[in-house]
């Protein structure tokens, strides 16, 4: 659940949502859409610099989620919204794969993070 002192950020040509500004003694952190900090405490422009030089095109890389026995597994997002975090197999673009996928809170847990391998290798 979004936080309600949580300030959205939108780009300004398409009023996309990119992060949040996060209010903190003074100063704000900006936070990504998996609900997770870009910044320490800053000034309210800078942690808008922040989130606008992130983007949302890191969402569509690969990242790696830890499953229940303890393997990392080659995940794709398929949702990110306050309300959750949904992720699927990497499925290397095949049409006829069987569709996996793994619910998860918002934030984001540490068990979902960047793809650490070669993401051209199977």
């Amino acid at each position: 659940m979004l936080p309600q002192d949580w300030i959205e950020h939108r780009r300004a040509g398409d009023r996309e949502l990119v992060g949040w500004l996060r209010p903190e003694g003074d100063g704000f952190v900006a936070v990504d859409r998996l609900g997770r900090a870009v910044t320490d405490v800053v000034d309210w422009d800078v942690a808008e610099e922040a989130l606008e030089e992130r983007g949302l095109h890191w969402l569509a890389d690969l990242w790696q989620l830890r499953v229940e026995d303890g393997r990392w597994l080659r995940v794709r997002m398929v949702e990110v919204s306050p309300e959750r975090v949904v992720v699927k197999m990497d499925d290397f673009g095949a049409v006829d794969a069987e569709m996996r996928t793994w619910t998860l809170p918002f934030p984001a847990p540490d068990s979902l993070r960047p793809y650490a391998g070669d993401p051209f290798t199977i």
